[in-house]
């Protein structure tokens, strides 16, 4: 049996996350819907009888009371925290695992590029 080479390996080891990446990334972009669930907020019914869901970070009285007790640091760290927790949901998931799919397979492959020297040339027989 032919002995691979340390850089083919690490090679086909960064091609195997990104297909794997890519593969779940296509899944969960397939299967999920981007549907806003009312966890979390505030439920408005109209005169006319429709309903519309508001965020509750995006009220006054939240941003008025957040704002009091811990100021301008507290608003720009309560938006952040909120983005970052939405990057594990739905369809933005998807993209998630995406762009950590293609980081770390490009990691590997440059890690095996400049760890490991070039594969050496065969004489022609």
């Amino acid at each position: 049996m032919a002995k691979l080479h340390p850089r083919r390996v690490l090679h086909l080891v960064a091609l195997a996350i990104l297909a794997f990446g890519l593969g779940a990334a296509g899944c969960i972009y397939l299967l999920t819907d981007d549907s806003d669930d009312t966890a979390g907020g505030q439920i408005v019914i109209l005169s006319g009888g429709s309903t519309y869901s508001i965020p509750a970070n995006a009220t006054k009285l939240y941003v008025r009371d957040l704002q009091r007790f811990g100021g301008k640091a507290a608003l720009v760290f309560d938006d952040l925290n909120r983005w970052f927790s939405g990057l594990w949901h739905g369809r933005a998931l998807a993209a998630t695992i995406l762009w950590i799919s293609i980081a770390v397979s490009l990691a590997v492959f440059l890690v095996a590029r400049y760890l490991f020297p070039p594969l050496p040339l065969r004489p022609d027989r």
